[in-house]
């Protein structure tokens, strides 16, 4: 008798459940749409601003256009890029020892600024997410070097480092820390340190923001209940906030290697886009404005433009990882 009652009722269990998921997959497909006709505004300026720019950039990447006539232009297919002359010479971008300079010059300054830019903006989110008395002036007080232009900080920062009456010499040879002034921002060797520095000191309260605003969305419940566990601090920021802010870290990560990629305007007032920091943004500024070669610039800015998109399609895949192992 049971099973003859368990036989009939399947089918109508079956039934409900198919009906049950077309209702979330419905609702899914609503909020799909939804979300679709709340940000074509945003895509249709997005393509009406960046992408018009994108193609005529790749268009002219394929000719040998001037900057002074650039209706005047042939086609040369993928010169501009890479090729082989008879003689067996190789011409374009990607044959140019100083371009690959600048992709290295460009990849350890964005490996060293991001990491410092990690570990620093961590422990400012942690500091600002504690109660104290003076908790507002103090986050006021950390976004200030955020809020200042770029163009205006390195300027500033240029006499500090100066090697005579930059205020960083002065503090370094008071302490002891060396016994002759140091050309920072001219010395080969120094000058990526003082980009590094600078750069530091600029958008760590950028990272700082977005792990702070990671870090309040922890319910406070967790701590207390690592704390009657016997968790320690290590314990419960391994086990606890690591994980919950993993999200706002790779956002605040994806954001930060997008812009340290595409670094020019700290580099060029700093060190005057010198080899020893030249990177593919000024490569690309130098083609297109001191050379005059619309072409090779173009194709030099797509290449770029590659690079940072490159990137950052591997840190949403790592992102997508995480959330889906979370899940």
């Amino acid at each position: 008798m049971k099973q003859e009652i368990t036989s009939l009722s399947l089918p109508g269990s079956q039934a409900g459940s198919r009906v049950a998921r077309r209702t979330k997959l419905s609702y899914r497909l609503r909020r799909s749409r939804i979300a679709w006709l709340l940000v074509a505004p945003a895509l249709l300026l997005l393509v009406a601003t960046a992408g018009w720019p994108l193609l005529r950039t790749l268009f002219y990447s394929f000719t040998d256009a001037m900057l002074d006539a650039p209706d005047d232009y042939h086609f040369v297919g993928f010169a501009n890029y890479f090729d082989l002359n008879q003689g067996g010479h190789h011409y374009g971008v990607l044959a140019d020892p100083l371009w690959w300079l600048a992709v290295g010059n460009t990849l350890r300054f964005s490996l060293l600024s991001v990491s410092f830019e990690l570990v620093f903006g961590m422990l400012l989110a942690l500091l600002m997410n504690q109660k104290f008395r003076g908790q507002g002036l103090v986050r006021t007080a950390i976004l200030v070097p955020w809020a200042i232009p770029t163009i205006v900080s390195a300027r500033m920062w240029s006499w500090m480092f100066h090697d005579q009456y930059g205020v960083v010499n002065d503090l370094l040879l008071k302490m002891g820390v060396i016994s002759t002034p140091l050309a920072w921002v001219a010395e080969p060797k120094l000058s990526m340190w003082a980009v590094v520095i600078v750069d530091v000191w600029k958008t760590t309260p950028f990272m700082a923001l977005m792990l702070l605003a990671g870090l309040q969305l922890i319910p406070r419940d967790l701590y207390e209940a690592a704390r009657i566990d016997g968790a320690n601090a290590w314990q419960r920021f391994r086990r606890i906030t690591l994980p919950l802010i993993m999200p706002a870290m790779i956002v605040a990560l994806i954001f930060r290697v997008m812009d340290a990629l595409r670094v020019f305007d700290l580099i060029y007032i700093l060190t005057s886009n010198s080899e020893s920091t030249l990177s593919v943004s000024g490569y690309a500024r130098d083609l297109l404005v001191s050379y005059q070669e619309m072409g090779s610039g173009s194709a030099a800015s797509v290449l770029v433009f590659m690079m940072v998109a490159g990137i950052a399609a591997c840190f949403l895949m790592i992102g997508r990882r995480n959330s889906g192992e979370a899940k």
